[in-house]
């Protein structure tokens, strides 16, 4: 599902507005860009000294046959020359170091941000979306901060000043190659409006691109176990043409108006040469006047071609800047709340008063929930798919806030007590376990990095993970992408003896054994009663031999809970739980 779409108030924007809000990450630059500035109006003057220069030469030594003054100028000039060169190598130097360290910046606070969002939010958006958000249109935003805007700058100062000097030698022609700004000026109106829609389209296409990258690589697996590879191949084939035909489609705008600009001083330097001929005949414009207009004129050049470049950049820029803001003006909703606090003691009492949550308006998954549970106690959540177990035990650690009611641990409200402390509180293994491409040891210790060897191994033998040790180099091995060289099983343990090497004083497990064998599950179950007894837990189960290791059941049906007592007394007296257990 594409999720690029804006939010309303970003929609009454200028399009330059996103783009103006991203000065603040070139605030740390200044000083470089200062001197990337002062360096590149240094070397755009000694330029154009260099044809006031020629006019010298040419009227003054060539005219009258000095040597010795030629030979002065041809110094003079050379020393222009390497001053130039110079300036130009801090201009570049100072423009990379601000460039590369506004981009940075970006980076940093854009995924600092996304780990600020709260679950619902990543539900929601394509992760090649935001890939394409962190990689492709930073690059964007930074050509155009750091080069666009700048030669921007510097190549209109450099065409008033230059118009200037023009009008000074000769002012007839001077005015004439002023006023070529206004069908330049015209063709620009014309191609912004056009550009910026072609470069967003673009944007976001490549971004859903990205994700089919994304989930092609992931799903590998599934993809050749149906024997599916063509069909996906087609399917990224199809996108990979449509960003094809939409980069030609730009491609094309921007080769038709670099052509109008080349267009407009082309013509304008042929009405020059030959009006200045005239000029000079009549004796109106001497020769190293109308040498010097002509190489000054001929410096306009570059900056009105290079003009179309930068226009274009600065459509991408604005179209990129949007899309980037549309992430960071997501506002976190799950933070601290004022005067939320870090219990110095927890007991480990859970209480649900009045639960209430949805994903979508008006449409709850979870109503009028009360349970409670014991300092100690394991609860068990039984139920059928799609009854809402997951999103239930997902509440405590604030992976969602509650709609209506209230989360409580030891009477504090779960709202009330800091993330990083309810985090460290609350210790979750999850069904379908997500490890990262990083050491076994790193992935253990992801929530304690303090965890001395001796609670590794005792978490290790917990979760029946000491097969952690054979591999290549122990627990100093990497392991792939979300741990697919290891088995789902094996997966399934390091995500357990994560949780619990963080000695949470709540543990919430959801189906955490389900790709366990019998045999490992045992072992498993007989090692976490120990863990379980004292600490209150929460366990979401579809076997009935992990139900064992509860103290009590809750059955949830329909998104409310239908009953709760012991497993016995649950299965004389509760029907759906029966059907429930035996589909099992």
């Amino acid at each position: 599902m594409s999720t690029t779409t804006a939010a309303p108030s970003q929609a009454r924007r200028s399009k330059a507005y996103d783009l103006w809000r991203m000065r603040v990450y070139l605030q740390p630059y200044y000083r470089l860009t200062a001197w990337s500035m002062v360096a590149a109006v240094g070397s755009t003057a000694a330029s154009l000294a260099i044809p006031l220069l020629i006019q010298r030469v040419v009227d003054g030594p060539v005219r009258h046959g000095d040597t010795r003054g030629l030979f002065l100028l041809g110094a003079l000039a050379i020393a222009l020359g390497v001053f130039e060169g110079a300036l130009s190598f801090i201009r570049r130097w100072a423009q990379s170091a601000s460039s590369v360290g506004m981009e940075a910046r970006l980076r940093e606070d854009l995924y600092a941000h996304l780990q600020r969002l709260p679950i619902e939010f990543h539900d929601r958006w394509q992760s090649g979306q935001l890939l394409s958000r962190a990689t492709a249109d930073l690059s964007s935003i930074r050509r155009f901060l750091s080069f666009g805007l700048f030669f921007f700058v510097l190549n209109l100062a450099t065409y008033v000043a230059v118009s200037v000097l023009l009008i000074h030698l000769y002012w007839p022609l001077g005015v004439f190659v002023a006023l070529s700004a206004i069908p330049l000026f015209l063709i620009v109106r014309r191609f912004t409006a056009r550009y910026y829609a072609a470069s967003r389209e673009l944007q976001d296409s490549l971004g859903d691109l990205t994700t089919r990258v994304e989930e092609s690589a992931q799903g590998i697996r599934v993809i050749r176990a149906f024997g599916r590879r063509d069909h996906v191949g087609e399917q990224f084939g199809d996108g990979a043409r449509h960003v094809h035909d939409l980069g030609v489609g730009k491609s094309r705008m921007v080769a038709r108006t670099l052509s109008q600009f080349d267009l407009v001083p082309n013509v304008t330097l042929a009405v020059v040469l030959v009006a200045g001929a005239m000029a000079v005949s009549a004796g109106s414009l001497t020769v190293g006047t109308l040498v010097a207009f002509v190489a000054l004129q001929v410096m306009l050049v570059w900056p009105i071609d290079i003009l179309g470049w930068i226009i274009a950049n600065a459509q991408e820029a604005m179209s990129a800047s949007a899309r980037i803001y549309e992430v960071l003006d997501t506002p976190p909703s799950i933070v601290d709340r004022p005067g939320a606090v870090a219990p110095s003691t927890v007991e480990g009492r859970l209480r649900f008063e009045g639960v209430e949550f949805g994903y979508e308006p008006g449409r709850p998954v979870l109503r009028g929930i009360d349970l409670e549970v014991a300092p100690g106690e394991t609860l068990a959540i039984v139920g059928l798919t799609g009854s809402g177990k997951t999103t239930l035990v997902s509440l405590v650690p604030r992976l969602y806030d509650v709609g209506a009611g209230s989360i409580t641990i030891d009477g504090r409200d779960v709202r009330d007590i800091r993330l990083d402390s309810l985090r460290r509180i609350v210790g979750t293994a999850f069904e379908d376990p997500t490890l990262f491409s990083m050491s076994v040891r790193e992935n253990l210790t992801l929530g304690r990095t303090d965890a001395t060897d001796e609670e590794i191994e005792e978490a290790l033998a917990i979760a029946q993970a000491g097969f952690a040790h054979d591999l290549p180099w122990g627990l100093d091995t990497r392991i792939g992408e979300q741990g697919l060289s290891l088995s789902g099983g094996q997966r399934q343990r390091l995500a357990l003896a994560r949780a619990v090497l963080g000695r949470p004083n709540v543990l919430v497990l959801d189906d955490p054994l389900s790709a366990l064998d019998v045999h490992t599950e045992a072992l498993v179950e007989e090692a976490l009663a120990t863990v379980l007894a004292g600490t209150t837990a929460l366990l979401v189960v579809h076997r009935p031999s992990t139900i064992a290791l509860a103290d009590r059941v809750a059955f949830l049906q329909d998104g409310r809970i239908a009953a709760t007592g012991t497993h016995s007394h649950l299965l004389a007296t509760c029907p759906g739980y029966r059907d429930v257990l035996r589909g099992t």
